[in-house]
């Protein structure tokens, strides 16, 4: 499922930064979080607004809770990957497609994320990018081509499909 590709296949690279085609991503919010603290949460709130804001909260049933809470994680753990790896995030975008929810996060460290080999079951750590890749429809890395740092991606199912 999950990919270190720059772009997801569709994408022909013409942007600076990771983006899908204009007809799978409609709206694309922003975070700043350079130098703020609690970004975790921070990040899990905004989230939670824009979702809200798109009217896919609140759910309507347990299929739809189950898809919002999954997004909540990946932007968690994608957060706190870079948190704990990479100096801290830069940015969170969140974009809305029809189908799928795009989450981006910006840091300026140097390394790639991947899930890792020898994880170990009911031990802290070093489970967060092996849970993108389980609950995420794609994901990936596009290195910044004018500065130190990258964007890791990643795609889910949206969780109310738009009417």
């Amino acid at each position: 499922m999950g990919t270190t590709r720059p772009r997801p296949a569709d994408d022909q690279g013409a942007h600076r930064h990771p983006v899908v085609s204009e007809e799978s991503v409609r709206q694309v919010r922003r975070l700043r979080l350079i130098g703020t603290n609690g970004v975790v949460s921070r990040a899990r709130e905004f989230t939670r607004q824009a979702l809200h804001d798109w009217g896919w909260l609140p759910t309507g049933d347990e299929e739809q809770t189950a898809a919002v809470e999954d997004v909540l994680l990946v932007v968690s753990e994608l957060v706190t990957n870079a948190c704990l790896h990479a100096g801290g995030p830069e940015e969170l975008r969140i974009g809305r497609g029809v189908k799928l929810v795009r989450i981006e996060v910006l840091d300026r460290g140097e390394g790639t994320p991947a899930p890792r080999s020898t994880r170990m079951p009911g031990r802290p750590g070093g489970h967060g990018m092996f849970i993108v890749q389980r609950l995420c429809l794609d994901w990936g890395v596009a290195q910044e081509a004018e500065a130190a740092g990258k964007t890791v991606w990643a795609e889910l199912g949206a969780p109310v499909p738009d009417r």
